[in-house]
C-alpha cells in the first residue's frame, strides 16, 4: 500500500553547458548500407564537440582498437584541432577495468593515442548514457537523416566520402540546439580557435607476435597474409591498421598488404613465392597465388 501511495518520480537530470574547446564525445552505432550491390551493416564511429555540436562521422567493418585509432586521426584533422578532453563509455577496447568512481584502466595502446595527441579521456558512469547525451542524440539523428532510406556507394571509401561531405555541409547548417538563430557551423568556426593545433598523426597499429606457415602466410582477423617464402617457419610481427597488414621482423619491413575484412580470404602477393617455384615449377598450373596472376600473354601460353 506504501508503494502504491507513493507519488511517481520523474528522473531528474541537471543541463551540461561546454566551453569552446573543452571537450568533445566518442559513440559507436550500427547502419544499414549497401556497397557494391551489397547489403551489410557498417560500424559508424560518431564524434561531437561539444560546445559547437560539430559532428564527424567515418565508418567502418570493425569497432577494433586499430579502427579507434584511424576514427582518431580523421576527427582531429577534419576539426583541424583537437579538445581537451575525450568523453566516451566503456567499451572493452578502451577499457581496461571499471574502478570505484571515475577511476577506469585505459588500455595501454589507446592511452598512448591520448598522450600524443594530449588530451584527457573521461569516462562515464556505467549505464548513464546521459553523461554523453549530445553523441547519444546524434546517434539516432544521424540515422534518420542520412540512413534511412538506406544509401548505396561502389564502397566503403565513397561513403566515407560522402559522410565527411555531409558533416561539412549538411549538418554543419542545422541549427544549433541552444542558439537557434545561428547554425553549427557558425559557432564551430568559433570554436575552432580554441582547439589545441593538430601536429604529427598518430602512427597506430596494433601488433601480433606469429610464425609464418609452411605455406609462407600468416593469419589475422580469419584472413591469411603472404610473407616472402624465405621466412617460412620464422617468428614475425604483424602490424594492422585500420586499412594495412604490415609483416615485419628485426624493423624490418618483409610484406605489406591491403587489408581485407572477408572471411577466410588469401591476400596472396606471387612474387613472394618464386623462390618455391624454381623448385616446384608445376604450381604455376594451379598455385593459388599464380592463379589471378596478370601475366605477359608468351607466358600464360608456357
Amino acid at each position: 500500500h506504501w508503494k502504491q501511495a507513493r507519488p511517481a518520480l520523474t528522473q531528474a537530470f541537471v543541463p551540461l553547458v561546454f566551453p569552446a574547446g573543452d571537450a568533445a564525445q566518442f559513440d559507436w552505432s550500427h547502419e544499414q548500407v549497401e556497397l557494391g550491390g551489397v547489403v551489410q551493416t557498417i560500424k559508424l564511429a560518431h564524434f561531437c564537440l561539444a560546445h559547437s555540436r560539430q559532428p564527424f562521422l567515418v565508418a567502418y567493418f570493425r569497432e577494433s582498437l586499430e579502427m579507434v585509432f584511424d576514427a582518431h586521426d580523421r576527427a582531429f584533422t577534419f576539426w583541424g584541432g583537437i579538445p581537451q578532453r575525450m568523453i566516451y563509455d566503456n567499451p572493452r577496447t578502451l577499457v581496461d577495468a571499471v574502478k570505484v568512481g571515475k577511476a577506469r584502466r585505459f588500455n595501454r595502446q589507446f592511452l598512448a593515442l591520448a598522450n600524443h595527441y594530449l588530451f584527457e579521456p573521461v569516462a562515464c558512469t556505467p549505464a548513464s548514457g546521459w553523461e554523453k547525451g549530445q553523441v547519444e542524440n546524434q546517434v539516432g539523428n544521424v540515422r534518420e537523416w542520412l540512413f534511412s532510406p538506406r544509401p548505396r556507394f561502389k564502397d566503403l571509401a565513397e561513403l566515407n566520402a560522402w559522410l565527411e561531405q555531409q558533416c561539412r555541409e549538411k549538418l554543419a547548417q542545422r541549427a544549433h540546439p541552444d542558439q537557434r538563430s545561428r547554425t553549427i557551423g557558425d559557432i564551430f568556426a568559433e570554436e575552432q580557435a580554441q582547439l589545441r593545433p593538430v601536429g604529427k598523426p598518430f602512427a597506430g597499429y596494433v601488433e601480433k607476435a606469429c610464425r609464418v606457415s609452411s605455406t609462407c602466410t600468416v593469419g589475422y582477423d580469419r584472413n591469411r597474409y603472404s610473407v616472402p617464402a624465405e621466412h617460412a617457419g620464422q617468428g614475425v610481427f604483424l602490424r594492422a591498421t585500420a586499412t594495412r597488414i604490415k609483416i615485419v621482423q628485426e624493423g624490418k619491413t618483409l610484406a605489406c598488404h591491403e587489408r581485407c575484412f572477408g572471411r577466410e580470404q588469401q591476400i596472396l602477393n606471387p612474387w613472394h613465392y618464386l623462390p618455391v617455384l624454381e623448385r616446384k615449377p608445376g604450381a604455376l598450373r594451379n598455385g593459388a597465388p599464380f592463379v589471378q596472376w596478370d601475366l605477359p600473354s608468351p607466358v600464360r601460353k608456357v
